[in-house]
């Protein structure tokens, strides 16, 4: 009997698409995934790039699923590309019955022609292409993918460039080179029988006010969608659009953060371009007319061109410690700054941000993580900066510190930084990492109805104060909060310095006085974590009775979650902690979470386990396991299933590394 077909996959994909950094890469990312969101599927797109500008490799993998998603999966169902080293870097990611679209005009290229692959992964390719007993060209490493069985999709790019500029009457190929990128698009979309009105609703919304380019782009793309199309009428994986009720945002991590900080009236913002956190102060410079009241920035009625919205003001300064300095002097005057930076940047805030906080300046710093030390990678993923963020400066200096683990997170804690930098008037440093940075993903609009802005105790009017009454901005008679005036408040004069000060803030070396200042300062942090809600400090997933229980932080919450559905769906009982709030710690919410778990795993991304030696310290509680990364790669669902199960069958040693990701 003949072998029935193998049983279409529809709407659960994954794609990659790669190319040298500045060849458009980013574009081809952006259309794919806005182009199955058009058709009310959901998407969530890693990015992966070098510290160069341009020629280094650089590639997206996106997810498409009519379920929500939250990380990304090791296996590849889909590769595209138009050049060489992505396909000897990706195809053995390609599942045995995925697809390759590749150019075949490369396919005698070597191996050793491609200066960029390291010689580490170069022998490793060389001892894979041996093993399938084949050589070191183009055409070997496809016929080493054909050999397990996926489908070869070779386009003709260069045939179907010319035929675009013939038609747009371009008379260099070099003009329109970009367009490449499409094409590989467009033969995927081609492959998944996708509606291609989807493919061109994005490109009309990413090129907007860009007709002709739209045009070209579309026409490129269509030849290449018929010609794959025709190739491969029975591709295993299809995509079909959706009925879509609700509203969606796409967005990446960094937009995420800034939306939160606007929301919550953030009117000035401070930075000194560094990786990856400079993506959230160019977007805040690319929206700093807002829209305040819901119905556009332009009041029609009261004549045209007049303004009705509001507006922010962002300054890259000259260095981050005019940024932290700059931030702190605006928040003097009442306004809500923040500064954004990463690791680098940040141990040069040291000094402003110990003069914010024995100052009890209201100011907001976002912390982009970043593999380090040093430069390290600039444009890689850790979590190394928590101790960091928890213990920078010298001597002791109150700060919150708030982690965020997912987009709608990171939207609440920008909102909230500002509330807690103003209630409890000292600096709110808000960690967020590159993989949560430099991520897509299509989100539910949140609800946030129930936040408000907060701005704390403030002194009102001038309150009475005279010389026989005078303001005292650092008073001790009224709990660890202080009335706190503006700058140039009329009745309120007070002093700012760098120095131990007295109530009014001059300088003092009174011992009695160091004391009451510094009782005065740390108590905050108490009234801070008693007043939090828990729903802030953490969460728990999972069923309460679990005897496993994992602890962990930032983004790899995406990732444990949708490799627990898979485990909770085959019957193992284990519980989640996500930990939010790392300064003031939960420490009675967090032991009691783990106080019954007889195996007690740790899951970050650094060396030293960072979030488990900050949970000994407060509770006393060891985690029995490890699961670390430090690559510089996030953590995949698929090598978190995997390292999980091992750790629940007893399988695994106490320290687990993961080392997946190209």
């Amino acid at each position: 009997m003949p072998r029935s077909p193998p049983q279409k996959q529809v709407n659960d994909f994954s794609w990659m698409v790669g190319g040298p950094q500045g060849s458009g890469v980013d574009s081809a990312a952006n259309v794919f995934a806005r182009g199955c969101a058009a058709g009310g599927l959901h998407v969530f797109g890693k990015r992966e790039f070098y510290s160069n500008i341009m020629g280094e490799h650089s590639y997206f993998a996106l997810r498409a699923h009519s379920n929500p998603v939250r990380s990304h999966i090791d296996a590849v169902n889909l590769l595209a590309t138009f050049e060489a080293e992505t396909l000897f870097r990706h195809a053995r990611e390609v599942t045995d019955d995925g697809a390759i679209v590749y150019d075949p005009s490369l396919a005698k290229t070597r191996l050793s022609d491609i200066p960029t692959i390291e010689k580490r992964l170069a022998a490793e390719l060389k001892t894979y292409l041996i093993s399938h007993g084949v050589g070191e060209t183009l055409d070997d490493m496809l016929a080493a993918s054909k050999q397990r069985g996926v489908t070869l999709v070779p386009i003709p790019f260069r045939d179907l460039l010319e035929q675009v500029a013939d038609e747009f009457q371009i008379d260099q190929l070099s003009k329109i080179s970009r367009v490449v990128n499409m094409l590989a698009l467009g033969a995927s979309f081609g492959l998944l029988d996708y509606d291609f009105g989807m493919m061109r609703t994005a490109l009309e919304d990413v090129f907007r006010a860009k007709a002709k380019v739209v045009d070209m782009n579309a026409a490129g793309a269509r030849k290449a969608y018929d010609i794959a199309r025709s190739l491969v009428p029975d591709f295993r994986y299809r995509l079909e659009k959706i009925p879509r009720q609700d509203p969606r945002m796409f967005l990446t991590g960094s937009q995420a953060t800034a939306l939160g900080k606007l929301y919550a009236g953030m009117r000035f913002q401070t930075y000194y371009p560094i990786t990856p956190a400079s993506d959230e102060s160019e977007f805040l410079e690319e929206n700093e007319i807002l829209d305040v009241d819901g119905h556009g920035v332009l009041d029609t009625a009261a004549g045209a061109g007049q303004e009705k919205g509001g507006s922010i003001l962002v300054v890259q300064t000259e260095d981050e410690i005019a940024a932290v300095t700059m931030a702190t002097g605006a928040a003097l005057t009442g306004t809500r700054s923040a500064t954004a930076t990463s690791g680098p940047g940040f141990s040069l805030m040291m000094e402003g941000i110990g003069w914010a906080s024995i100052n009890e300046v209201p100011l907001v710093i976002t912390l982009y993580q970043r593999a380090g030390p040093s430069t390290g990678m600039p444009t890689r993923h850790e979590q190394g900066d928590l101790r960091f963020a928890l213990h920078a400066g010298h001597g002791e200096s109150p700060r919150i510190v708030l982690a965020s683990g997912d987009f709608e997170e990171c939207i609440r804690d920008g909102f909230l930084s500002f509330n807690y930098a103003e209630r409890y008037q000292m600096p709110v440093i808000h960690l967020v990492d590159k993989a949560l940075a430099n991520s897509y993903a299509t989100i539910a609009p949140p609800d946030l109805s129930e936040l408000r802005i907060d701005r704390g105790v403030v002194a009102d009017g001038n309150n009475g104060y005279s010389q026989d009454n005078p303001y005292k901005r650092f008073d001790l008679g009224n709990g660890p909060i202080s009335p706190r005036a503006i700058l140039g408040q009329e009745s309120t004069i007070f002093w700012n310095t760098g120095d131990e000060h007295d109530e009014r803030g001059h300088i003092t070396e009174d011992p009695v006085l160091r004391n009451a200042m510094m009782e005065k300062r740390f108590n905050k942090l108490d009234l801070a974590a008693r007043e939090i809600p828990e729903d802030v400090k953490l969460r728990y997933f999972g069923p309460k009775d679990a005897t496993t229980v994992i602890v962990s932080w930032g983004s790899t919450k995406g990732a444990l979650l949708d490799a627990l559905d898979r485990l909770w769906a085959e019957g193992a009982k284990i519980g989640y902690l996500h930990v939010r709030l790392i300064n003031p710690f939960p420490v009675e919410e967090v032991r009691a979470a783990l106080a019954k778990a007889r195996r007690r795993i740790d899951v970050e991304m650094n060396f030293g386990a960072q979030l488990a030696g900050v949970v000994r310290e407060h509770t006393g509680i060891a985690m029995t396991h490890l699961i670390l990364k430090y690559n510089g790669r996030p953590m995949s669902n698929t090598e978190l299933y995997d390292a999980i199960r091992a750790v629940v069958r007893g399988k695994a040693d106490k320290r687990t590394v993961l080392t997946r990701g190209a």
